[in-house]
């Protein structure tokens, strides 16, 4: 990958690289990074890959972001794939902390994409974190990072990269540490292009970290959270009052989804009065109090919340169905769709492939007999929106935002397997939306979407 200006301050020197692109004394094991740009397209780049020649073409949009006349850090923060519960936690904690301080003071000026470093074999223990691009190549950009870096004195320590052209154009990472107050590189490694792989590196990962397989899965996490979440042991007692293995009773259980402003609340609601059912929500009332608490948290803590949640939902279903039709509003795949949606970056080609494990229900949890999925346009989506003047979660306000991001939202929902979900149009300019009859068991006959007939 060759630049047409090579950068002048602080030239690398040609006696510092190895044979192979290294700097000399820095050899380490290939590592490779995935950068989310502006129009949500990926680009894949190595440093210190032995053999580049499985790579793509270089990619001139690497070049433009990463090389010269502005200048371009990365901050990663490190976990290893065999990273406990309680390491996954403090990186997923200290990832935050880091997106909040470099939206403020001299960052302000800066240009910040979401980076994931990965190893190439496709295994667990991707690493988030930032590329940071200053317009203005300030040292001020440079001296904050280092007071930044010096500042994170616990593990895991995040690390910085710099970004530069030799004297021949080529474009390497100057990776530093902060030691007693002194700057230390601790590593340079030549920046290559690379293959986009298969599977999104963030898959993997996605199991022990947002769409948890089973209930203990989720409690570990909020295990961890006890010391600074006072509420954090709450949710738990609360899920520990819960039998780990329940059974439907022998009345009907309908779980109803969609994207915010589908009519959720008026069908569940409708549907709910018209069939005499018990009408649930999930996350249960028990635990919705301290909701906004969980929203802030990273997206790990989060989904372990609303995941446990569903648990704890389950066991109300457990004992309602025995006496009634119940009404669930949002259940197991709202948690999992939302999830995958946030941590997979790019467009909807590099969400994970239909049947992916990923989208299968935890076989922990209680099923429903049915799931309904709401859709409405855009547009009246958007209209219902404004109309509704209410305070926005963070995934409320990407929905309306990003385009993008709805869509696999969406795509999310339709993959979900075992059960699935029956799309049901919910615009009110039908005269009789289609929808699925429930025939086992006790039969509800009556419209569930009777509201808009």
């Amino acid at each position: 990958m060759a630049f047409a200006r090579p950068l002048l301050r602080r030239p690398l020197s040609g006696q510092l690289l190895g044979r192979r692109g290294v700097c000399a004394g820095a050899m380490a094991p290939p590592r490779r990074f995935v950068l989310e740009l502006p129009d949500c397209t990926l680009a894949h780049f190595a440093l210190g890959a032995d053999d580049p020649g499985d790579a793509d073409a270089p990619d001139p949009r690497l070049a433009a972001l990463l090389g010269p006349p502005e200048r371009s850090y990365s901050l990663c923060v490190p976990v290893t794939p065999d990273a406990g519960c309680g390491a996954r936690v403090r990186a997923a904690r200290l990832h935050q902390r880091l997106l909040h301080q470099l939206r403020r003071g001299p960052f302000q000026r800066c240009q910040l994409l979401r980076l994931l470093c990965y190893c190439p074999v496709g295994q667990a223990g991707a690493q988030q974190g930032f590329l940071l691009r200053d317009p203005l190549d300030g040292p001020d950009t440079r001296q904050a990072l280092l007071e930044l870096l010096g500042a994170c004195q616990e593990a895991p320590r995040p690390h910085l990269g710099e970004f530069e052209a030799d004297p021949r154009g080529q474009l390497w990472q100057r990776l530093w540490e902060v030691q007693d107050g002194r700057r230390l590189q601790v590593g340079c490694a030549q920046v290559v292009p690379a293959p986009e792989p298969p599977l999104h590196p963030v898959v993997p990962d996605l199991p022990s970290s947002v769409v948890f397989p089973d209930r203990e899965a989720a409690r570990a996490v909020l295990e961890e959270c006890t010391s600074f979440i006072p509420e954090a042991r709450a949710v738990l007692d609360l899920v520990d009052q819960c039998p780990k293995q329940v059974q439907k009773g022998k009345f009907q259980v309908v779980a109803i989804e969609g994207l915010d402003a589908t009519g959720k609340t008026t069908v569940t609601q409708s549907v709910a009065d018209s069939l005499k059912a018990v009408l649930l929500k999930s996350p249960p009332s028990c635990i919705g109090q301290w909701r906004k608490i969980f929203d802030d948290e990273p997206t790990i803590i989060r989904r372990a919340f609303y995941s446990l949640g569903n648990y704890i939902v389950a066991s109300e279903i457990a004992k309602e169905s025995a006496k009634s039709p119940v009404i669930v509003d949002r259940y197991w795949h709202s948690t999992a769709t939302y999830a995958i949606a946030t941590e997979v970056s790019g467009g909807l080609q590099h969400l994970p492939p239909a049947h992916h494990p990923v989208y299968q229900w935890p076989e922990d949890l209680l099923k429903p007999d049915l799931i309904l999925l709401l859709t409405v346009s855009p547009e009246e989506r958007l209209q219902r929106l404004q109309g509704r003047g209410m305070e926005k979660t963070r995934e409320e306000a990407e929905l309306e935002a990003n385009s993008v991001f709805r869509q696999k939202v969406e795509m999310s929902y339709q993959r979900m397997e075992n059960p699935g979900c029956h799309v049901v149009d919910a615009s009110p300019c039908r005269e009789k939306p289609s929808y699925p009859l429930l025939t086992d068991g006790p039969v509800i006959t009556k419209d569930p979407l009777i509201m808009f007939q």
